[in-house]
């Protein structure tokens, strides 16, 4: 075989070798923003508990190297460096963590940072987890941003069981009054995850009708509606049951709260069906009182 016969064949069966295929791959955030991936992420900054709890419940709990003061759970998150706030954030404490991906929450708050970020060459996520929808579809993105996308279809499929197992059934229950905040009272309504959770456990959210995730209401309008059940997310009373211009609220008067604790309750993630039974029974030990 002559020196240029050889030389051919060793060039064809170098073509012949199946090559990788690339690991590039582009991904659009909920703020409608196409980002291009060189590789999975590595090195991961969440700047919101949603995500920094989502992250650990698709195995890259070890990817994350900088979170927000808030980001309290799984217990390991607090091993990890706080970079601060979500929203507005500290943007050389976010880079000092040299992540190679941020998660930001979907605010006007972030646009700027999100900017600044992108301009120096760091991925970003704009991500919005305020209904369990949200939560399904962050879920995935989350999971290819890491190079899991397996591990998103499984999360998701084991929660929306959780959860199916978990629900009563809808509109049976007591109506019950939450309260975002009590000066001035912000009553939660219908566009927000609390009031799934409410709904889900089988009770009606006093104000579920009005489609947006929280609004001011008065104390008449509380009134008019005479809630059976106060919710109270926490260890202690509601603040605002102890003032006077309450009492005027039958289930305030006679202290019918439905006490829950956990940041399962305000924050969408992979503990709604915990969420959701915990209401549930929360709403039926009440009940027999």
């Amino acid at each position: 075989m002559t020196r240029c016969s050889l030389l051919a064949l060793i060039l064809g069966m170098a073509c012949a070798v199946p090559r990788p295929a690339p690991t590039s791959f582009t991904l659009t955030d909920d703020a409608g923003v196409a980002t291009a991936f060189a590789r999975p992420a590595g090195r991961v900054v969440s700047l919101m508990p949603a995500s920094t709890e989502l992250l650990f419940a698709l195995g890259g709990g070890a990817r994350l190297v900088g979170r927000t003061q808030w980001c309290d759970y799984p217990a390991q998150a607090l091993a990890v460096p706080s970079v601060g706030d979500g929203l507005a954030p500290n943007i050389e404490a976010v880079l000092a963590a040299r992540p190679d991906l941020v998660l930001l929450y979907r605010s006007p708050s972030n646009a700027q940072a999100a900017e600044r970020l992108r301009s120096l060459g760091i991925a970003v996520l704009e991500i919005a987890i305020d209904r369990q929808a949200d939560f399904d579809r962050d879920a995935r993105l989350v999971a290819r941003a890491i190079g899991r996308p397996e591990a998103g279809d499984s999360l998701v499929a084991a929660v929306t069981a959780g959860l199916t197992a978990a629900s009563a059934p809808v509109g049976t229950g007591p109506t019950v009054l939450a309260l975002a905040w009590n000066d001035p009272p912000i009553a939660i309504g219908g566009g927000s995850f609390l009031d799934e959770i409410i709904r889900r456990a089988g009770a009606r959210n006093l104000f579920g009708d009005q489609a947006r995730p929280s609004f001011v209401v008065s104390i008449e309008a509380v009134v008019a509606r005479n809630p059976d059940l106060i919710l109270a997310v926490g260890d202690e009373e509601p603040a605002f049951a102890r003032r006077p211009e309450w009492q005027v609220v039958p289930a305030v008067r006679s202290r019918r709260f439905v006490r829950v604790s956990g940041s399962m309750f305000n924050r969408p993630g992979p503990r709604i069906a915990a969420a959701v039974s915990a209401l549930r029974a929360a709403i039926d030990a009440s009940s027999r009182r």
